[in-house]
């Protein structure tokens, strides 16, 4: 079955506001440029954002922020955002906030159809209030829910015309855990080729997950924090 589509605005033609979103990558590192731009072209509102990161301050998610299109955050790490911090502290924006290997296994869980696990993660601080605490192997664990989404967007090094997907690298946080976790999951590629051309032991989303692929183009590919060697 081709899943392709022709360009950013037919993947996203029918993202209204209010929906939850999935935003695969980490840091910077293997976001979906394209997908958010026009996200925030579409000017829509009222966006719940699961993803590890909320961008910086003029790229990734921080461009939606700064627009106020995110009414809540469901994130692991946002601390290169002074956008976010001030949003957060004001009250503009719903944030919660989720040790990081939990949120991976929540959407993890989510793709898979598990409702809700055990983990030791965050017992004992906020993150477990009003969660029910069990013992294992004389542990405590706290109940932690699956997580979905009406779209998850994602971005792949490769893809072919079925959907299936190759990630590259520290692409592959989040991503392809989102990519089965969504409704409808939306990947943009860096390159994209005919079905047959990938090597089926290399392939970490398989098409079956995925509606929808479009060639990306112009990525930036930032960094968040540039460190270089004194000579």
């Amino acid at each position: 079955m081709n899943k392709v589509v022709k360009n950013v605005e037919e993947a996203c033609k029918d993202i209204t506001s209010g929906v939850t979103i999935m935003l695969g990558g980490f840091g910077l590192c293997g976001i979906p440029e394209n997908s958010i731009a026009e996200l925030v072209k579409k000017n829509i509102t009222d966006l719940t954002c699961i993803s590890n990161n909320a961008g910086v301050d003029d790229f990734g998610l921080g461009l939606l922020l700064k627009k106020h299109q995110i009414k809540k955050m469901i994130s692991s790490y946002v601390g290169e955002n002074d956008e976010f911090e001030r949003q957060m502290l004001s009250g503009e924006l719903e944030v919660d906030l989720i040790p990081q290997g939990s949120l991976a296994e929540r959407c993890r869980a989510g793709g898979a159809g598990i409702p809700a696990f055990f983990t030791p993660a965050g017992f004992g601080t906020e993150v477990a209030e009003g969660k029910e605490v069990r013992e294992f192997n004389g542990k405590p664990h706290i109940l932690e829910s699956a997580l979905t989404a009406d779209f998850a967007i994602v971005k792949a090094w490769k893809g072919d015309t079925a959907g299936n997907l190759i990630f590259k690298a520290t692409a592959k946080n989040f991503n392809p855990m989102m990519a089965m976790a969504g409704k409808i999951t939306i990947a943009e590629v860096e390159e994209l080729v005919e079905v047959g051309e990938l090597d089926p032991n290399q392939i970490h989303t398989p098409g079956i997950f995925v509606q929808r692929i479009f060639q990306g183009v112009d990525y930036e590919k930032r960094i968040e924090q540039r460190t270089v060697r004194v000579k």
